[in-house]
């Protein structure tokens, strides 16, 4: 007989290599023919709704390792949800208006000048149409689950129907208005832009100090005194209409060299450093308010320059006397409409000088910096020039610099709303909780929201002129405008004259001829996407508002986080989300940004391609994603490992769950020997533990929880001297039965706590367990964390015990390091114990030679009484040695017993008896 063919081996079809590239497009295959989305949520119907609203990314480009770190937290909550006790609808969404659509056109060699604007839409919505294919295919790659066939698109009809909706709304509740204000402006783009859309660069400018000689003291200033003003923006000199001062600083007029300067008194140090004055000597010192209405001459044209007081100078950097164009600053434009100043702005769309700046019309602003600061050299104006570097602003888009440029818009008034935006930022939960500071500060801060665009492709201002020039924006044009969209789109508005969008037999006092206009400007793409909880979560029958949870990258703090609020709290007095979760961004391994031109960009379609989906959702688990994130092909790698050690473990669970049958096999809690009941305590605390933290939305913690128990509690442990057991004893012995039972207790537990995360693995592992009626495991709940009798006890004594083991181990591995024994079944371990130790090991009935996994054992003595060549160690001091007897052929255990057994003169009496017994 050959007696290997009598052990009760793993049998298993589950493969060991995972495969994944090949084998995960299967599964998603089984996934859509299943409808496995629908099948989800019709088994959940019944209970209560937690609604995940996704920020939709732009429609532009294959997605990035920021992408997939978004879809795939979102995808990991959504999953527990629904596996949790709740309903949990997940409806992806695409942002797909803007100025990216347009450009990509323009370098396709789209001639958008050959067509009209309705035209020029029609591809841009094809182009859109196209990237939300490409992006959708690789968002489902991720393995993440939603409504895929029933996404919400911001350029759909339904979509923009209810935007339009919002803006009357916020309109009737008088926060629209138009006017004109400087406001962050792309030459590049040529349109205006929102906070959101600005991002801060270095920037290389000239530094110029420049005298404005007074004209008239009011008599407190000669007339031979100059107020130096310094600016940065040399451009908008041809726009000064003034000079600002603090009311409440010192101003000290100095003598320098036989002429008169004004500064703030607190920088004249490092005004006379930059300037290079030598001892200036302070004549008269006046206070700030008692400048106000002084007037000097612009340096430049025949024009006067007031003096004016305003809180906002400072005397952080300049001279205190701040040079105020109102055309050109948000501050200047205040106070410059307090002194009843007007609103100057010579530059035109593309940032080129207008005949309003005489002597430099038709330049770019930044090249008419040289010949300004040479006309003021020219003037004797000019006291100082240099060239500084510093953070400017710059369009996000087009990467270029942007100017302040006071030009008609429409806005919508925060500050008409802000206490009621600030109260809704204090009753929304945020993780980290650091969100919480950094959007109030925002919305406390902010100014108003410039929401105009001067761009073709997005969704229309629904405003009409009357010939009087009077806006008409009211209930009823708003509801006859949207119902227009809803039925036929927004390029409608391109496409028919005004008075064909308007109401049959509309009319308006204004227009007495029945003659109207239309607005040709768009909407923020802000307010497009910031619309979402109207357009979506109120129009789709699935899903409500507030959402449970909004949760996007750190930068959507100043971007979606900020405009759904504003819209939100404009229309409904409330936030459009419960809580904000926000996650940082993907670096390389190194912690630089990722860059195509440094080469140290990380591809997911590349990832899955090579690794696996799984792979990079469990990288996903593994980090820390609310602070900055690291990626590379090394990371990868470990997490890789750790990916190889959970399947292993699941394929050895389900091998020798081969013969298992849970209905006619289990072993109930109370007959388990001891180390199984311990195994099942283990197995309940992981429980416990995971689903705390999925509820807490910390997967870093699962990831530790599940690789631990995997290595440590399963494979280093339990599982290790298991074998002994599951392979050794005959089929239905009792305590092959217990260990099967924990084992397969372990399996359903493991595979369903893993589920949210990796999802494929998780419903591979699913097809190989017999005893699941469930054709998926995404069709079941969590595991419930149950109290198990006398559990803190069994933690306490087993949990010693594995320390005693692991000494018991570092002494074999020492012994088989010098020879002495070889693998660890042909030693015998003697022990010499204190006190504790001994009362441990006397009260473990399990067979101890079996829990080291040694064939000999024996507690010899106390501590004390140890040989000298003992091996000590903090629980027991330990003497290895090679154990007595001959090698059993069939257990490979080494005892005197070999041979008693007449028919099976090899074995050990244990393997004889299951031979003999069970294999005739």
């Amino acid at each position: 007989m050959d007696y290997k063919d009598t052990l009760l081996m793993p049998k298993t079809e589950f493969p060991m290599r995972g495969n994944l590239p090949k084998r995960e497009p299967d599964i998603q295959e089984k996934w859509a023919e299943m409808d496995i989305y629908s099948m989800v949520q019709d088994r959940t119907k019944e209970r209560s709704l937690f609604i995940l609203h996704d920020g939709p990314p732009y429609a532009n480009g294959d997605i990035h390792m920021g992408h997939a770190l978004n879809k795939i937290l979102k995808d990991f909550i959504v999953r527990y949800k629904s596996m949790s006790g709740y309903c949990a609808p997940y409806v992806p969404g695409w942002d797909t208006h803007g100025l990216p659509i347009e450009q990509a056109l323009t370098n396709k060699g789209v001639k958008r000048k050959e067509m009209t604007v309705a035209e020029f839409r029609k591809l841009c919505e094809e182009y859109a149409y196209q990237q939300i294919d490409n992006q959708r295919s690789q968002f489902k790659r991720l393995g993440v689950r939603g409504d895929w066939d029933n996404p919400y698109i911001t350029l759909k009809p339904e979509y923009e129907a209810q935007q339009i909706k919002v803006f009357g709304e916020m309109a009737k509740q008088g926060y629209i208005y138009k006017g004109k204000k400087p406001v962050y402006w792309s030459p590049s783009s040529e349109s205006a832009l929102a906070e959101a859309e600005i991002e801060y660069q270095d920037k290389r400018s000239p530094s110029i100090y420049v005298a404005f000689q007074v004209k008239d003291g009011k008599g407190v200033l000669d007339t031979n005194t100059n107020m130096i003003i310094w600016t940065t923006t040399p451009w908008t000199i041809p726009a000064n209409l003034g000079i600002s001062v603090h009311p409440q600083l010192n101003y000290v007029v100095v003598e320098v060299a036989e002429q008169k300067y004004l500064v703030a008194e607190e920088l004249l140090e490092t005004v006379s450093k930059e300037i290079g004055w030598v001892e200036p000597k302070t004549v008269q010192t006046v206070k700030g308010n008692e400048l106000e209405h002084v007037i000097a001459s612009h340096p430049l044209y025949d024009r006067d320059s007031l003096v004016m007081l305003g809180e906002h100078v400072t005397t952080d950097a300049g001279t205190g006397c701040v040079h105020t164009a109102p055309g050109h600053g948000e501050d200047d434009f205040f106070v410059g409409q307090k002194y009843g100043l007007d609103v100057l702005c010579p530059v035109d769309d593309r940032g080129v000088m207008t005949d309003e700046a005489p002597g430099f019309e038709g330049l770019f602003y930044d090249e008419a910096n040289k010949p300004i600061t040479e006309k003021l050299e020219e003037a004797g104006a000019l006291l100082k020039l240099q060239f500084i570097t510093h953070s400017y602003p710059h369009d996000w888009r087009t990467k270029k610099p942007v100017i302040f440029r006071a030009t008609a818009q429409w806005f919508a008034s925060i500050k008409d709303f802000r206490t009621q935006l600030l109260d809704a930022v204090k009753e929304t939960k945020w993780v980290p909780a650091w969100g919480e500071t950094r959007l109030f500060n925002m919305v406390r801060d902010r100014g108003d929201w410039c929401i105009s665009r001067q761009r073709a492709w997005g969704v229309p201002i629904p405003v009409f002129y009357a010939e009087n020039g009077e806006a008409i924006i009211n209930d009823e044009t708003i509801e006859h405008v949207s119902n227009l969209f809803r039925k036929e789109g927004s390029n409608v508005w391109f496409e028919r004259d005004a008075k064909d969008l308007l109401p049959e037999g509309f009319t308006h006092p204004g227009s007495p001829n029945g003659e109207f206009t239309k607005e040709t400007d768009i909407m923020d793409v802000w307010f497009d996407s910031g619309s979402s909880h109207q357009a979506v979560l109120v129009e789709r029958d699935d899903l409500q508002r507030p959402a449970d949870l909004y949760l996007e990258g750190s930068d959507q703090y100043r971007g979606w986080f900020n405009s759904s609020l504003s819209t939100s709290v404009a229309i409904t007095g409330k936030a459009p989300y419960k809580g904000v979760l926000s996650h940082g961004f993907a670096l390389d391994g190194e912690g630089r940004k990722m860059s195509k031109s440094i080469g140290n960009v990380v591809v997911p379609e590349k990832v899955m391609n090579q690794l696996g989906a799984d792979i990079l959702r469990l990288w996903v688990a593994s980090v820390d994603y609310q602070s900055d994130v690291r990626v590379s092909d090394a990371i990868l790698k470990q997490v890789a490992e750790v990916y190889r050690k959970i399947r292993n473990t699941f394929r050895f669970l389900l091998g020798n769950l081969d013969d298992f049958n849970p209905t006619t096999d289990k072993v109930a809690f109370e007959n388990l020997r001891e180390v199984d009941q311990f195994m099942l305590v283990k197995l309940n605390n992981l429980i416990k533990n995971v689903r705390n933290a999925y509820e807490n939305y910390e997967f870093a913690g699962i990831y530790h929880a599940v690789n631990n128990f995997c290595t440590l509690e399963l494979s280093s442990f339990y599982l290790d001297f298991a074998k002994d057991v599951l392979y050794i004893e005959a089929k239905d012995h009792h305590e092959r039965r217990a260990i099967q039972t924990v084992l397969y207790d372990s399996l359903l537990a493991l595979t369903k706590l893993v589920a949210p995360i990796l999802s494929h693995t998780a419903d591979e592992v699913w097809n190989y367990i017999s005893s699941v009626e469930e054709e998926s495991v995404q069709l079941t709940d969590l595991p419930e964390y149950e109290e198990l009798p006398n559990a803190e006890a069994l933690e306490i004594k087993w949990t010693a015990f594995m320390k005693l083991r692991d000494d018991v181990l570092k002494a074999l591995e020492e012994a088989r390091n010098e020879k002495v024994i070889g693998k660890s079944l042909t030693a015998k371990v003697t022990l010499y114990v204190n006190e504790g130790t001994k009362e441990l090991l006397d009260s473990i009935q399990e067979n101890l030679k079996q829990l080291f996994i040694v064939s000999g054992f024996e507690v010899a003595g106390a501590y004390e009484d140890a040989p000298e060549h003992a091996i000590q160690l903090s629980s027991a001091a330990i003497v290895v040695s090679k154990a007595d007897g001959e090698t059993c052929e069939r257990c490979w255990t080494v005892t005197p017993e070999i041979g008693q057994a007449d028919n099976h003169p090899t074995l050990c009496v244990r393997c004889a008896n299951v031979v003999e017994t069970y294999y005739k």
